[in-house]
């Protein structure tokens, strides 16, 4: 998977794709403005609390306007765990074309599947686990 350096909402040190690295990840790119993202978040925060700690799941801001935003967003949603700031760069490395989209990493860092649309917590889990 291309490789990032991202700052955490809220500070703090940036998060890299080789930080994941030792168990399966799953990156979720989103957008506040998405309404599929917004029907979705339930689902990646189920997958979250399935996994627990035999996976990461973090979540990726892509298309904001400000961190605040971004903040009302989660705070609307519900969402957990660690949210990144994405910028234009990481929506280019990533090919990102629709939000939501999701990348199913294994625990070398290497896509194994993606999925664009609405996924429901299911199928999260399965891909991200198998």
């Amino acid at each position: 998977a291309p490789d990032f350096a991202l700052r955490p909402l809220g500070g703090g040190a940036p998060v890299t794709r080789a930080s994941l690295q030792g168990k399966p990840a799953l990156l979720v790119f989103w957008a506040p403005w998405c309404g599929v993202c917004k029907a979705e978040a339930r689902n990646v925060e189920w997958a979250r609390a399935l996994v627990g700690d035999r996976a990461e799941v973090v979540s990726v801001a892509q298309g904001y306007r400000s961190p605040a935003e971004v903040e009302q967003y989660v705070r609307e949603q519900g969402v957990g765990g660690r949210v990144l700031l994405g910028t234009e760069d990481t929506e280019a490395a990533y090919r990102l074309e629709a939000f939501p989209t999701a990348y199913f990493l294994d625990a070398d860092g290497t896509i194994k599947h993606s999925a664009v649309g609405y996924t429901t917590t299911l199928g999260f889990v399965l891909r991200l686990l198998l």
